[in-house]
């Protein structure tokens, strides 16, 4: 295996799990602090979110194109921005390194490494979140100028936490490896085939409206640069 792309997937794999030690992480210490005031625990956990995402695209987006979310990078492989042979390794470290990630948080906080959450999220309201949440972070990695992708997914992320009923998980991964936190950030494993089929109906349509933007196969565009610096030409 060629260094860089060693060097590619180890950067999903650690960058997917920091991101999931931050949202559980950051779950757990604003349960534990709050009170029990639910909307100030939800505000520390997206604050924390936001900063954490920021960082984290920014430190390995040069590497591997900081997808860290197996819809980002079914997206870049269907534009052709992600060779089709990395797009399994891709999603496999992902999710490696969600449930790594979850289980780090845990060790963290003193809490039993090996659990499953409780915590049902179902129903047609949540779907239908799931996919605005989805549809909105695609749409703004394939449409915001380079320079600003970072600071733009993370707020948007930020922005779905509130607007959303499901808190904008907006990734297979991250719903994989929340099923396996019984924390205020957690998904039970019931609830996640219908988080993730939602999640990525609204990938697709992001794609297809992004498309009748007028953005598609205009390569020299600042819109058609950000899924190829995503990518980083893995």
């Amino acid at each position: 295996m060629p260094s860089t792309l060693r060097q590619k997937l180890l950067s999903e794999l650690l960058g997917t799990a920091l991101l999931l030690a931050v949202v559980i992480g950051s779950g757990i210490m604003a349960e534990r602090l709050s009170g029990g005031n639910v909307a100030m625990a939800l505000l520390a956990n997206t604050l924390a979110t936001v900063g954490g995402l920021y960082v984290l695209i920014e430190l390995f987006g040069p590497i591997g194109g900081a997808h860290f979310n197996p819809a980002v990078s079914l997206t870049m492989a269907f534009r052709g921005n992600l060779p089709w042979r990395l797009l399994a390794p891709y999603v496999a470290c992902q999710l490696l390194g969600a449930l790594l990630g979850a289980w780090l948080a845990h060790a963290m906080f003193d809490v039993a490494i090996l659990q499953f959450s409780s915590k049902a999220r179902t129903g047609q309201g949540q779907w239908i979140a799931e996919a605005v949440a989805t549809f909105g972070l695609l749409l703004v990695v394939l449409r915001a100028p380079a320079s600003r992708v970072a600071a733009m997914v993370a707020a948007y992320i930020g922005a779905a936490y509130w607007f959303t009923a499901s808190t904008s998980f907006a990734n297979p991964a991250a719903a994989f490896g929340r099923m396996f936190s019984d924390s205020f950030a957690g998904i039970a494993p019931a609830s996640v085939p219908g988080f993730v089929l939602a999640e990525l109906a609204g990938a697709a349509c992001a794609v297809a409206v992004h498309r009748m933007l007028g953005a598609a196969g205009d390569a020299t565009s600042p819109q058609e640069a950000v899924p190829a610096r995503l990518a980083d030409k893995a």
